[in-house]
């Protein structure tokens, strides 16, 4: 891949788009937590516990190579993003409860990423191939700055300014969207010559997964009690990754361009999907209950 794309764009575009992440966080997004763990431990304990597991049973059963079944993993350990929130908002889902969502994941990935992606490189790196792009401490600094900085930097802006960070949620959301096409065009066209090739072979498992997501996150929490918009704020965040953060940390950190490769096709692919479950959900729950032919309180006669 051309060293100015891995050395200033893609740092450049993952920190716009965790800076307008910040630009919509307070303290508040934190606390609340605290007035709703019941829902927001289901929808971690998806997030963290439920997809990691998934995306590995995917990876064995669609037989991928030790670089993509790591960049899988990978996939699977990042976050939410401000698009779940966005979605979120477009289908009628507790946009608070994902901002909430957005603000612990984000922190957390800095311990979880690397130690799931720790993880998949030991277990994969069966010939060698993977062994050299492992997550040691001075990586992990990395991912931490990476995740965390633009973060903070945007909470102590809003913080002295809110209204010059309100009148920047659109161009930050804008910004952010476009920097997320950046990262994975550059990642595309970093090894055009095989993009045709790594469509086939994560394809089908980068839908697989990815609709599997947005059940997961949807239904969990249903069973377990949760109300309708809480349920579909889980679905988009537990459903939509943070692929820009996959993306730069297989580049920029792992020097991999082959395992940011699961994460650009789950980025062009994530869109579409998430639009398409959350028009069936918000489709399912307003078709009208079917109508008893016997009218209430009149009785049935023989």
């Amino acid at each position: 891949m051309d060293s100015s794309l891995v050395s200033v764009a893609l740092p450049l575009a993952l920190a716009i788009i965790m800076f307008g992440l910040g630009l919509s966080l307070t303290t508040e997004d934190f606390t609340r937590i605290a007035r709703n763990p019941r829902t927001v431990a289901i929808a971690l304990g998806c997030q963290l516990l439920v997809l990691p597991a998934v995306a590995f049973g995917l990876v064995l059963v669609f037989d991928l190579s030790p670089i993509l079944a790591v960049g899988m993993m990978l996939l699977a350990s990042s976050p939410g993003g401000t698009t779940a929130n966005l979605l979120s908002h477009l289908f009628r889902g507790d946009v608070a409860l994902n901002v909430s969502l957005t603000a612990v994941n984000s922190v957390i990935a800095v311990v979880t990423v690397p130690l799931i992606t720790n993880f998949a490189i030991n277990y994969f790196d069966s010939d060698g191939a993977a062994g050299a792009v492992g997550l040691q401490f001075g990586k992990v600094v990395q991912v931490f700055a990476m995740v965390l900085i633009p973060v903070v930097i945007g909470m102590l802006v809003r913080r002295l300014a809110a209204a010059f960070a309100d009148r920047m949620d659109r161009p930050a959301r804008i910004g952010s969207a476009l920097a997320l096409l950046l990262v994975i065009l550059g990642a595309a066209a970093g090894d055009l010559d095989n993009l045709t090739s790594y469509l086939l072979e994560v394809g089908a498992i980068v839908v697989v997964f990815c609709l599997i997501s947005l059940t997961v996150g949807y239904f969990v929490p249903r069973w377990f009690g949760v109300d309708y918009r809480q349920a579909i704020a889980c679905s988009m965040e537990i459903g939509v990754h943070n692929s820009a953060l996959a993306i730069a940390i297989a580049i920029s950190v792992l020097d991999s361009t082959e395992m940011a490769i699961p994460a650009g096709v789950y980025g062009a692919l994530m869109f579409p999907l998430a639009a398409t479950v959350g028009w069936l959900i918000t489709r399912r729950q307003a078709e009208p209950a079917p109508v008893d032919p016997v009218s209430p309180g009149v009785p049935e006669t023989a």
